[in-house]
């Protein structure tokens, strides 16, 4: 388990010119957007405009904080996405664009190549102790709110603060899950897709 703090996040201009995103990881390493596995940015979304193009990508969009945006795809599909709301899973190949309801907010985003990986991408709320099963080929928390110990048998824990993420690779079995006060967790399972 290795924990990526949010100071150490890599900044990066959007593909399309548009605003600043920050890379908590990416697979291959050191790969190009457009050679990329798989990859769980995080952006400060500041005005109305239209997404980024990734060509056979898969892309789930999690508002972390604000008010939240409208999400348009093809012209027609419209979701409202909130802070409370579901993750939203579309294709990273649709053209999409977003409105934003009142002022900047901040989303989590998670890209998969759809023809080699797929993800899902849930909340889990921590208040005490929880506990969850990893199953996944390569597994993220990132930390939401709060403060989250988290800790796997025979390793070391990891504490995890807001914006914060830990990545597990390979099924890891039982993870604890311990936070002295309410506090919520993206838990990200990305899995090989088999032929």
């Amino acid at each position: 388990m290795r924990k990526l703090e949010a100071a150490q996040y890599r900044r990066m201009p959007w593909k399309n010119g548009g605003g600043e995103t920050f890379q908590i990881a990416a697979s291959p390493a050191g790969a190009t957007l457009d050679a990329i596995d798989w990859r769980l940015s995080m952006a400060v979304v500041a005005s109305d405009g239209p997404f980024s193009a990734f060509n056979g990508m898969d892309r789930t969009l999690t508002i972390l904080d604000g008010h939240g945006l409208m999400l348009r795809l093809d012209g027609d599909r419209q979701w409202t996405l909130r802070p409370q709301s579901a993750p939203r899973t579309f294709p990273g190949d649709t053209p999409a664009e977003a409105w934003l309801l009142e002022g900047p907010v901040t989303d989590l985003n998670v890209m998969t190549r759809r023809d080699r990986y797929h993800h899902i991408v849930r909340r889990i709320p921590v208040n005490g102790a929880e506990r969850v099963v990893l199953t996944a080929d390569v597994t993220a928390l990132f930390c939401c709110s709060g403060t989250v110990e988290c800790a796997l048998p025979g390793r070391d824990s990891v504490s995890l603060r807001d914006r914060d993420c830990a990545l597990v690779d390979g099924p890891a079995g039982d993870l604890q899950l311990q936070s002295p006060q309410a506090a919520t967790l993206l838990l990200i399972e990305i899995y090989r897709t088999t032929a």
